[in-house]
């Protein structure tokens, strides 16, 4: 029975495996910070430790047996300190390009914080960026278009 169990695990390593092959999942926060009045006040981006360096909107990848909601209100705390809230799931993004490092999927979530972001885990600094200051120059994998894609849906935030 062990021999036959071992050939059985062989080859699915062997065959099965490699065929299995699939993107990685990861979520994205938009998180919109309102202060004590409920008045907005800008998006927060984190500034990336590691490479690609630049501004990207807090996230990464969603554990086994985590939920990608669980899985973007623990990347929203862990880099900005924030406990933020979801208001919705915005779209899901997937060019195998996205991503300079491999191909990932991302779900990406609106959420609402208060408070001020402090940087940790992944990222090196954080910031709070009024919608007509938002760099995009300086924003990595495909955040800008993420970015621009939420500012069409939401055309007068900010604006109240």
């Amino acid at each position: 029975m062990k021999i036959f169990l071992a050939k059985i695990v062989s080859w699915l390593v062997k065959f099965a495996i490699p065929s299995l092959r699939t993107p990685f999942l990861t979520v994205d926060g938009i998180v919109e910070i309102y202060d004590e009045n409920e008045k907005f006040k800008g998006i927060v981006l984190i500034e990336r430790k590691n490479p690609p360096f630049g501004f990207a909107l807090p996230g990464g990848f969603v554990e086994y047996g985590e939920s990608p909601q669980r899985a973007v209100l623990r990347e929203v705390k862990e880099e900005t300190g924030l406990d933020a809230e979801i208001v919705r799931q915005f779209r899901a993004y997937g060019e195998p390009g996205r991503d300079p490092r491999f191909h990932t999927v991302t779900i990406v979530y609106i959420l609402k914080a208060r408070g001020k972001p402090s940087a940790s885990s992944d990222a090196k600094k954080t910031h709070i960026f009024e919608i007509k200051r938002i760099p995009f120059d300086k924003i990595v994998f495909d955040h800008g278009r993420i970015i621009r894609d939420y500012l069409k849906e939401v055309k007068n935030i900010g604006q109240k």
